[in-house]
């Protein structure tokens, strides 16, 4: 019993020494200094961004410590405590706010252990405040800025300055809806460890550059509204970790690539809205992690039969509309058993329409108007009640509906019912009957159609001769 009272007592003071060494890291690291320097490059960066009035030192004057800075982190190195984080705009709700006068200031670059710089709505005044991007100093943050972020800033104005190829370490580079303008630095491409490349919603112009076929570690690649012109670059083709690849509402042109084939990690494919031509590439059916495709408002024509679209089998969303496709609607696409939405109206299509395309399980959006599909639409009325408003088949002159089939809730929007439809049909359990080509045939012994014979006028004779036969035979009863 002694002996275990002793091994409690010195597990007890070994967990007493622990804990108050734990709490001495802990107080040291709260009591370490900020570097005199870092402190006052911080203070004046943001005060350049949230203007004059803003008092630093009086309000933060420990800002790693006990009087910590929204937006701002930081990290011990070598003792003492470095800015590794500056976000400024409207994030949160005691997030650091920009003054209608914000600027960069030149201690922004002496922040040399920052990692990650957001600017969010910083910048709103184009006409009467315009700030361009500085093109000096970015060499300074080159051995640890990762991330650089400018977002929703539409008086940020001006290019990409050709400086940005000197941040090597960058993983992200996101310059959303800024008022950016003009051919993009060919050096970007020399940036080999982004991961991120977002420069949707500026004025970008030019071809986009070939050197973008070097960041092979990219992930996301997205240039969409801008004025990019010229083809798609061949060199995309090696961007083989490429997950998202947007480049819609350009003025993109030519061919789609065989060199798409190569981005076989690619989930999301987007150009709509350009001036793609030369028909549907084969290499789409090579894609097989393809969830989304978007080509509408594109001049690519030829036939929607011309890819196997089964090999697509993760297919999500198929956005085809306005590309000047021709042909039928092929079965393949009945096989895409994860389509949730399948758009391909406003095209040349012809033929009638698959019946098949109901029984897609997950299917909740079918757009076919504006084509010119022909004959019976044979959906159930489950269909047409699943799919509700999500359903357009008008401006299809020559296809119609079974109002039979069709709730008076659910009748597709400018689709006329099917003539055929106003007549039913019953034939006798024995007959010859056949139905050739949407009519009777001639030899057809009994046939009713709503109450009236479909044989006209000679069954309306038929009719007066069973009625005075019976009359005669009456009378010989009677008689």
């Amino acid at each position: 019993m002694k002996g275990y009272t002793a091994i409690s007592l010195v597990i007890l003071v070994s967990c007493m020494f622990f804990w108050a060494g734990s709490c001495s890291e802990e107080e040291d690291d709260d009591l370490a200094p900020m570097e005199e320097t870092e402190q006052e490059a911080l203070y004046s960066a943001i005060q350049g961004f949230v203007g004059k009035q803003w008092n630093g030192s009086d309000l933060y004057p420990d800002p790693c410590g006990w009087t910590p800075i929204q937006g701002v982190s930081c990290d011990l190195f070598d003792g003492l405590w470095y800015v590794t984080s500056l976000n400024i705009g409207p994030i949160h709700d005691n997030s650091l706010n920009c003054s209608t006068s914000a600027k960069f200031r030149p201690q922004l670059f002496d922040l040399k252990h920052l990692k990650s710089l957001s600017l969010f709505n910083c910048f709103l005044l184009p006409h009467k405040h315009p700030v361009p991007i500085p093109t000096d100093n970015w060499w300074k943050l080159a051995s640890s800025l990762e991330s650089l972020e400018f977002r929703s800033n539409p008086g940020l104005i001006g290019q990409i300055p050709s400086s940005f190829g000197s941040l090597r370490k960058l993983k992200s580079l996101v310059l959303v809806e800024n008022g950016l303008a003009g051919e993009l630095p060919t050096n970007i491409g020399d940036l080999i460890q982004l991961k991120r490349l977002v420069l949707a919603g500026n004025w970008f112009t030019g071809p986009i550059p070939n050197g973008f076929g070097e960041l092979n570690r990219l992930l996301i690649l997205d240039l969409s509204r801008n004025s990019f012109s010229g083809p798609f670059p061949m060199t995309l083709g090696s961007l083989t970790s490429l997950l998202k690849l947007d480049l819609s509402n350009n003025q993109l042109e030519g061919k789609l690539p065989g060199e798409l084939a190569n981005l076989k990690q690619l989930t999301l494919l987007d150009f709509r809205n350009n001036n793609f031509s030369g028909g549907l590439s084969k290499s789409l059916q090579e894609m097989h992690s393809l969830e989304e495709i978007a080509l509408s408002n594109n001049p690519i024509g030829g036939e929607l039969n011309s890819l196997e679209w089964q090999n697509i089998r993760n297919l999500v969303i198929l956005e085809l509309s306005g590309t000047g496709l021709t042909g039928e609607i092929p079965e393949s696409i009945s096989k895409l058993k994860r389509l949730r939405f399948l758009g391909l109206s406003d095209n040349k299509l012809t033929g009638n329409l698959l019946p098949k395309l109901a029984t897609l399980p997950c299917l909740s959006a079918l757009y076919l108007h504006g084509n010119n599909l022909t004959g019976v639409m044979k959906f159930s009325e489950r269909f047409y009640h699943k799919m509700g408003s999500r359903f357009g088949a008008w401006n299809n002159p020559n296809l119609c509906f079974m109002s039979v089939l069709v709730p008076s809730g659910h009748v597709p929007f400018g689709v006329k019912p099917c003539q055929q439809d106003q007549e039913v049909t019953l034939l006798e359990p024995n007959s010859k009957t056949k139905l050739v080509n949407g009519s009777l045939n001639q030899n057809s012994h009994f046939t009713t159609s709503l109450g009236f014979s479909s044989s006209g006028i000679d069954g309306i004779w038929w009719l007066s001769g069973l009625l005075q036969l019976m009359i005669v035979v009456l009378l010989t009863c009677f008689l």
